[in-house]
């Protein structure tokens, strides 16, 4: 199964997608999107473990050039007061990091934005979804309680004043049965009805979620700026104590942004697996979560003239159900009214209830058609190929 039309997976995507996995035992994992194999998990794990080494090695670093300053300095002759040598060049290098650490972290900042519109995206588009659900459910719910309704009481009266001709009694009840058959018909359209899964619930989550994961990265970005301004402050006033609690404060920095690195590029690798060929985890995560059919999924996963209407028959069904009814009622009308007039006021309110059923019935052919759930479809893979940042 392919990507949705209109989707393309960006130059980032492929990049990412191309690079070799390996589990703890260092064996090639396959880059299928796959977070419930424990291999896969691994190969994650260990791209963060790899933003672990680079940690160590800039403690490492860090720590010889201390050493290297504090330890192995010649001492100074007596009354001296020139700079140390490499003085100068230690600071204007120190300068030089700050500004491409300024840089990196507007570039944080973009990235950041860009992550929390994918967010919102998704959640627009899982929004619009269980918009279009409810909708399906709301329509089945109230045309099944207007034809139940029709059937406990105009058609009763209508078949007690026509108790005197049996072929219009005959006919009464022939309506009967087709808004019976109607309304059995609607009632398997309903097809989200009683599914575990809400989209509703899952975009609230993830809202929740990206306000916390949003709120947390501009402080961590904020916190660098700050380190970087006053450690620039205080190497312009030569100021040694702000200068050193800076620098302790840059090393906590220093944990945090490679702790965040990791667990970025954890996901964007894991992301770009999943936006490489989205449909068929999607596919086989909702059947399993929602126990639907595969080929209610494929209509809407797909949508093209390959894969036909899973509801069609149930909605030829029902339509010609209605027409028929409509055509006795207006046989009733002809024949009934004449003779019986108190047969009139069930009839018009029968064919008030018919148009308003028909009406619906329009409205719900158009909200089964696989076009609306299907451009959500796409907008969610869209959204969730601009979570790390880069987009499609």
């Amino acid at each position: 199964m392919g990507a949705p039309p209109g989707y393309r997976p960006s130059a980032w995507v492929h990049l990412l997608h191309q690079l070799p996995r390996a589990d703890f035992q260092l064996r090639p994992v396959p880059s299928g999107f796959a977070p419930r194999e424990q291999e896969y998990q691994q190969a994650l794990l260990l791209v963060v473990a790899l933003a672990g080494l680079g940690l160590g090695l800039s403690l490492i670093l860090i720590a010889a050039y201390l050493i290297r300053v504090c330890c192995c300095r010649p001492p100074e002759p007596p009354g001296s007061k020139s700079p140390p040598p490499g003085g100068g060049c230690v600071t204007w290098s120190c300068i030089a990091a700050l500004l491409v650490s300024c840089a990196g972290i507007g570039i944080g900042f973009y990235g950041n934005s860009e992550t929390s519109d994918g967010v919102s995206q998704l959640s627009s588009a899982l929004l619009h979804a269980n918009h279009t659900l409810s909708a399906i459910d709301h329509l089945v719910l109230e045309m099944v309680e207007r034809l139940g309704e029709a059937v406990r009481t105009e058609l009763t009266t209508l078949e007690e004043v026509l108790t005197q001709r049996t072929e219009l009694v005959a006919a009464t009840r022939g309506a009967r049965r087709q808004a019976e058959a109607v309304a059995q018909q609607l009632q398997g359209l309903a097809f989200w009805q009683g599914v575990p899964l809400s989209p509703l619930q899952v975009a609230e989550d993830v809202s929740f979620v990206e306000e916390y994961r949003w709120l947390a990265y501009v402080l961590l970005l904020l916190l660098e700026l700050l380190v970087c301004l006053f450690t620039l402050l205080g190497l312009a006033k030569q100021s040694k104590w702000l200068v050193i609690v800076m620098t302790v404060m840059s090393l906590v920095v220093l944990v945090l942004s490679w702790g965040s690195l990791g667990l970025e590029a954890a996901t964007a690798v894991g992301l770009s697996d999943f936006c490489s060929s989205p449909d068929t985890y999607i596919l086989n995560l909702t059947q399993e979560e929602t126990g639907l059919g595969s080929d209610i999924l494929n209509y809407y996963f797909l949508c093209n003239q390959a894969v036909s209407n899973p509801f069609q028959q149930r909605l030829t069904l029902s339509q010609r159900a209605l027409a028929n009814i409509h055509s006795q009622l207006q046989g009733l009308e002809r024949e009934a009214v004449p003779q019986f007039p108190s047969a009139q006021k069930p009839l018009l309110s029968l064919e008030e209830t018919l148009n308003v059923t028909e009406g619906n019935f329009h409205q719900l052919v158009a909200l089964l058609h696989c076009r609306g759930l299907h451009k959500r479809l796409c907008c969610l893979v869209n959204s969730g190929a601009r979570l790390p940042g880069f987009q499609s």
